[in-house]
C-alpha cells in the first residue's frame, strides 16, 4: 500500500426513469472536500455510465491503475427516503429492464451457482458514523437486481482479489429536496452523511496498516 490511503469513490450517471442522479455531484463533492482529516487522502472520483460493459470495463482499470485501498460507491435508490447501507450482493440480474444502452439482459444471474456475498462487518461501523453525523441512514440486505447490485457483487470479488482493494461498501441514496418545503433529504444532508462515510472508511484503512489483520477481521 501506498503511504496516503487512497479510496476510490464512485457513483452513477442518469439512467431510464432518473435523469438527474444525486450520485454524481455528491461523488465530485467528496472528492475534493478540502477537511485536515482528508488532507493526505488520495481520492479518485468516477461516475459509471449505467451499464453493465461499463462496470466490466471501468472497475477493473481503475484498480488496476490507481490500486484504491477502499472503494466507497453510491448508487440512486429514488424510492426510499433515507440512506441505505448495503450489506450484501445478490446473484440476481433483473431481465425485465435493460441498461442505458438498451442492452438486454439474457440470464437472470451473475455466476451461476454461486450464493449472495457480504460486505463484512464493517457495515456496521459505516451505520455507526453516519448516525453520528445525524443522517437518517439504515441497513439493507436487497441491493436490487440493477446495476447497483452488479457493482456490488463485482466490488465484493475485487476485495478477494489479490492485489484489489482491502474493502469496499456500497450505498443508496435518496433523491434531494428540491425546494425548502420538501421533506426528502438535503443537499447539505447527504454531503454530510457522505462525508461521514468517507471519513470512516479512511479510518478504517489506517486502522488495518496500523494493526495488520483488522482489514481481514471486519472485511
Amino acid at each position: 500500500m501506498s503511504e496516503a490511503p487512497r479510496i476510490l469513490i464512485t457513483g452513477f450517471g442518469p439512467f431510464p426513469g432518473a435523469p438527474v442522479n444525486p450520485t454524481m455531484p455528491l461523488v465530485r463533492k467528496l472528492a475534493t472536500l478540502r477537511r485536515p482529516a482528508l488532507a493526505d487522502v488520495t481520492r479518485i472520483a468516477h461516475i459509471f455510465d449505467v451499464t453493465y460493459a461499463a462496470v466490466d470495463r471501468d472497475l477493473p482499470e481503475l484498480i488496476a491503475h490507481h490500486r484504491p485501498d477502499a472503494l466507497v460507491m453510491f448508487g440512486l435508490a429514488a424510492r426510499t427516503p433515507d440512506i441505505r447501507i448495503e450489506t450484501r450482493a445478490r446473484n440476481a440480474v433483473s431481465m425485465l429492464w435493460p441498461d442505458a444502452d438498451g442492452t438486454p439482459v439474457r440470464r437472470g444471474f451473475i455466476v451461476r451457482g454461486a450464493r449472495a456475498q457480504m460486505f463484512g462487518q464493517h457495515t456496521a461501523l459505516l451505520l455507526q458514523a453516519a448516525r453520528r453525523a445525524g443522517a437518517r441512514v439504515r441497513i439493507s440486505r436487497d441491493a436490487g437486481r440493477y446495476l447497483c447490485n452488479y457493482l456490488s457483487w463485482r466490488a465484493i470479488e475485487a476485495t478477494r482479489a489479490p492485489g484489489g482493494p482491502a474493502l469496499a461498501a456500497f450505498v443508496h441514496v435518496p433523491l434531494t429536496a428540491t425546494d425548502t418545503a420538501s421533506r426528502r433529504m438535503t443537499v447539505n444532508e447527504l454531503t454530510d452523511a457522505g462525508e461521514a462515510l468517507l471519513r470512516e472508511m479512511v479510518r478504517l484503512v489506517r486502522a488495518g496498516r496500523t494493526a495488520p489483520g483488522i482489514a481481514a477481521d471486519i472485511a
